[in-house]
């Protein structure tokens, strides 16, 4: 896959999550790539972004957010691999970060959502996650995102039905 050379240079664990969603597959695709200014707020957060680019195979896009000790700003090239994977490469003031996200049919219209990623900090963090921890918020955001996919989810079948 495109990033792995690069992964492999890199020092630091890999991250890894699974998440299952109440939704099909081509709307869990749609949903998760269609990246907006208001993705903060669904995942509880304060950042700003801005959307540089948008094509049928790939989204650039900024993130901006104050914290106690300065700015944080990184840039996302994300490359669309539809119906069913996403490649992000990002770079930042405070760090780099590379992930691969793959979605995979359940039973009953639900779908899997696999994510792994690698990052490489670029100055010393106030407060340094382990593993675990990295993983555990990672978890928590996607299933905010999850809860509000669903949502999205039930309501466009509503409209369809009235």
């Amino acid at each position: 896959m495109k990033g792995e050379r690069s992964r492999r240079e890199w020092t630091g664990p890999e991250y890894r999550i699974r998440v299952s969603f109440g939704v099909p597959l081509d709307f869990a695709f749609a949903w998760c790539t269609d990246y907006t200014p208001e993705d903060a707020s669904l995942e509880g957060e304060s950042y700003q972004r801005k959307i540089i680019e948008r094509t049928p195979d790939r989204v650039i896009f900024e993130d901006l957010e104050e914290s106690d000790d300065g700015w944080n700003w990184s840039q996302d090239v994300v490359t669309l691999s539809p119906p069913n994977k996403w490649h992000m490469d990002g770079i930042g003031n405070r760090r780099d970060v590379t992930a691969d996200y793959v979605l995979s049919p359940l039973p009953d219209g639900r779908t899997r959502f696999d994510l792994r990623w690698s990052r490489r900090p670029k100055v010393p963090e106030a407060k340094k996650l382990t593993k675990a921890e990295r993983e555990a918020s990672t978890m928590r955001a996607w299933k905010r995102f999850a809860a509000a996919m669903e949502q999205d989810y039930r309501r466009s079948r509503r409209r369809r039905t009235k």
